[in-house]
């Protein structure tokens, strides 16, 4: 429950956001009207399951360096989406099997997948929240379950906030959020832009609009860098997510791609 009433029903004639990601990055569970609505955005702009994978990506090893560099062993991830390959328990119990982990989400069939597989060490814990962002004290009172706020936590918003459509309410939202956290906390989060592709990304948004999913809105690169107003944010800084601290390959800089994400620590 997220305190706001029943949980809904599947309802598979209406995409739906965490459904054509999951199809993107290749997953199953998806329906033919998440694929139309994935396959028509692709054939606008072919590169957005780049930026579905270097989203994931980017994921993996800012969880890796805070689980192992930075000693972090308390996550929160809110708008988790379907469970894939690398989810971030499993990234953070690689390195630390000690590690506690709550997720959030409000879509009935991450909540059906989510309580089949993500599941913890015996040494660590893993949770999960059926809430809204729109609802941070709720998510935080019941990440207490699992979570003590006492010592540093590392927030993860990982593309959640651009379906926060209303920029001062999505600022107050993660202010609260960090706010409550303790020093030496991170926050880890990516937003959509059009700083890359530009048109093609803005009718993107119209078409996902249109199909009758969660609206999104796309902002800027200043835009989001208000996210970590108070943060100091680590090296590289406010970058595309595939050019966040990228594995090394022959093949020089990875494509730049429109998501852009930081890391940033609380004082």
């Amino acid at each position: 429950m997220d305190g706001s009433g029943d949980r809904p029903k599947i309802d598979t004639t209406v995409p739906h956001v965490a459904r054509i990601w999951n199809y993107w990055l290749g997953g199953k569970d998806n329906y033919e009207v998440d694929q139309q609505v994935g396959d028509e955005i692709t054939r606008m702009l072919p590169t957005v399951p780049v930026l579905a994978r270097a989203s994931r990506q980017f994921l993996n090893r800012a969880v890796s360096h805070l689980a192992g560099e930075a000693g972090v062993r308390q996550f929160l991830d809110i708008g988790t989406g379907l469970p894939t390959v690398d989810n971030t328990h499993e990234v953070a119990q690689r390195l630390a099997p000690d590690a506690r982990i709550v997720y959030v989400d409000n879509d009935p069939l991450v909540l059906t997948h989510a309580q089949a597989m993500l599941t913890s060490t015996e040494e660590g814990a893993c949770d999960y929240i059926d809430a809204d962002l729109r609802n941070p004290e709720y998510i935080l009172e019941n990440a207490a379950r699992t979570l003590d706020f006492d010592r540093p936590v590392a927030l993860m918003l990982m593309g959640i906030l651009e379906f926060i459509t209303d920029d001062e309410e999505a600022y107050r939202i993660v202010d609260h959020l960090v706010g409550a956290l303790a020093p030496g906390s991170y926050l880890v989060m990516y937003d959509g832009t059009n700083v890359i592709h530009g048109e093609a990304s803005d009718r993107i948004v119209e078409v996902w609009n249109e199909s009758g999913n969660a609206p999104l809105v796309l902002r800027s690169p200043e835009q989001i860098a208000r996210f970590f107003k108070g943060l100091d944010i680590l090296e590289p800084g406010l970058v595309p997510v595939s050019q966040w601290r990228p594995d090394p390959n022959p093949f020089g800089e990875p494509e730049a791609v429109d998501a852009y994400g930081a890391v940033g620590r609380k004082p």
